[in-house]
């Protein structure tokens, strides 16, 4: 990995952290809406791939973690951090020099890419959630509710908005070509 890949590495981890501590709305277990801290990490993800995006997902779920902490066995603490947050990383795989020929096509299609990135992206992050939730907090999920149920919608009901949040923030960024910035 190049010097100044590292760079925007730490950046976006930093500018995500940052971000992460700005909170619209916190749940009692975990989660919360923020002021789209996703976003530095996805759009570094598309901007240097999965691989970075990936590094710095995962750097920033270490970061989210002791920020504030949500442990309750050693493996969720692996689902819900460095793997969920890591799997923001996935956004690199919406680049567009992955998609040359469907964008010769269909040329529209290069402002759709990155929206599609945000979805994928955050909807890996709440499937690792998602299984955390079943496996290690079944026991907050009402009798009426199964562990099923009671996870998707707790990790929807944050993850949902943040989605939304990124998708809004991130197409904003590609209209102004902030992708190709310092290429």
């Amino acid at each position: 990995m190049r010097v100044r890949t590292l760079a925007e590495v730490a950046g976006a981890v930093a500018l995500s952290g940052a971000l992460d501590l700005v909170k619209v709305f916190t749940f009692p277990e975990g989660g919360s809406i923020t002021l789209a801290a996703m976003t530095p990490v996805i759009l570094l993800a598309l901007r240097r791939g999965a691989k970075a995006g990936t590094i710095a997902g995962a750097i920033f779920g270490l970061v989210d973690l002791i920020e504030l902490p949500f442990v309750v066995h050693p493996l969720q603490l692996l689902l819900d951090y460095p793997i969920a947050f890591g799997a923001l990383g996935l956004a690199g795989f919406f680049q567009r020099k992955h998609w040359g020929k469907l964008l010769q096509l269909r040329p529209s299609m290069s402002k759709m890419l990155p929206i599609m990135g945000v979805i994928v992206a955050i909807s890996a992050r709440f499937l690792f959630h998602f299984v955390s939730g079943i496996v290690y907090f079944s026991s907050f999920a009402p009798s009426d509710e199964g562990p099923v149920i009671y996870s998707a919608v707790y990790n929807a009901s944050y993850l949902l908005p943040e989605m939304i949040i990124t998708a809004i923030v991130i197409s904003v960024l590609v209209r102004f070509n902030v992708l190709d910035l310092y290429r």
